[in-house]
């Protein structure tokens, strides 16, 4: 996690050389989104130590737009109408079923999970918010990311001391993993600059069909009929989200 924010920090200090600052109304959220990323990053290590990624991943993924909608109509006094409520409900009942598919969960799993998944809640509603006050997308996701990256590296050294020997393919992986969060999440917070937050996180996670498609074509991975229902009901509620 603290390579790929090394990662980050290496794209976004040279743009902020060359990008707008955003709006000082902004600030805060920029600073309060930073510091929770860094919290969600350490709990997101503990959650993958307490369960499989399989189950612990559409946990805290799927709790998310629920949470966020709830954020937003709390802070941010947007509605929900009874179709997009029922898109967000179909999306998030159908990501947290694939963690209960034969399995059965480690104790640990579900909280550290669960605090993920609200700590994914909180900072999509505190960028929501925040982005929106910037008066630039791109200037808040920029000023936002660099801080963020800026305190991994502090926290990596007062927890474990000197970095471990990665090799070079470990090393690549995960400085190409900061460059694609930038990328991905970035493309999020403009989003939320004028769409719903709970319907842009609900939508965000619907890659998780993405990833069942990925993984039949490439990976020959088995499609039970289980997981093609949990599918089925993420795709139904994405279809909810945009009509």
């Amino acid at each position: 996690m603290t390579l790929m924010m090394v990662a980050v920090a290496l794209v976004t200090a040279p743009a902020s050389l060359v990008l707008p600052w955003p709006n000082a109304a902004s600030w805060p959220y920029v600073i309060a989104s930073a510091l929770i990323h860094a919290g969600y990053n350490l709990s997101l290590v503990r959650t993958y130590r307490t369960g499989d990624l399989g189950q612990t991943y559409p946990i805290s993924r799927g709790s998310s737009p629920v949470l966020v909608a709830l954020g937003a109509m709390v802070f941010a006094h947007e509605a929900v109408t009874l179709l997009s409520g029922l898109g967000i409900a179909l999306v998030s009942g159908g990501i947290v079923s694939l963690a209960f598919q034969g399995r059965h969960l480690r104790t640990g799993t579900l909280p550290a999970a669960l605090t993920t998944g609200v700590l994914i809640g909180a900072y999509t509603v505190v960028d929501g918010i925040g982005v929106r006050l910037a008066g630039d997308s791109l200037a808040y996701a920029n000023a936002m990311f660099l801080l963020w990256s800026l305190t991994m590296p502090p926290l990596f050294l007062a927890m474990r001391g000197r970095p471990p020997a990665y090799t070079r393919a470990e090393t690549a992986m995960a400085l190409a993993g900061g460059l694609v969060s930038i990328l991905a999440y970035g493309i999020v917070i403009g989003a939320m600059q004028f769409g719903a937050m709970g319907v842009v996180s609900a939508l965000r996670e619907t890659s998780v069909v993405y990833a069942a498609i990925i993984g039949r074509v490439f990976l020959k991975e088995q499609l039970t009929i289980a997981r093609i229902a949990s599918c089925l009901a993420i795709a139904a509620g994405a279809a909810c989200l945009t009509a």
